[in-house]
């Protein structure tokens, strides 16, 4: 019969709870990345929008002049 020193259990256990703190804290900080990179991809989306509805409005203004406002933004590359 085998006879286990109770201090090797004890560190066996902090072990295992050592592995599930990491585990948890690298699931929250996944979780923090994806919602961050989401809300980063509707802001672009949301400048994008703003930026063309300025320039149809800039260029669509009653004045005298006959220059015409370009969108600084290069189209996208495939």
């Amino acid at each position: 019969m085998k006879i286990v020193p109770s201090n090797f259990t004890e560190r066996r256990r902090q072990n295992g709870s050592a592995v599930l703190v990491f585990i948890t804290l690298l699931a929250i900080m996944v979780i923090l990345v994806t919602a961050n990179s989401k809300a980063l991809f509707y802001l672009h989306q949301e400048t994008k929008l703003l930026e063309r509805q300025q320039v149809k409005r800039l260029n669509a203004s009653q004045t005298n002049t006959i220059a015409v406002v370009e969108s600084p933004v290069k189209p996208e590359s495939k």
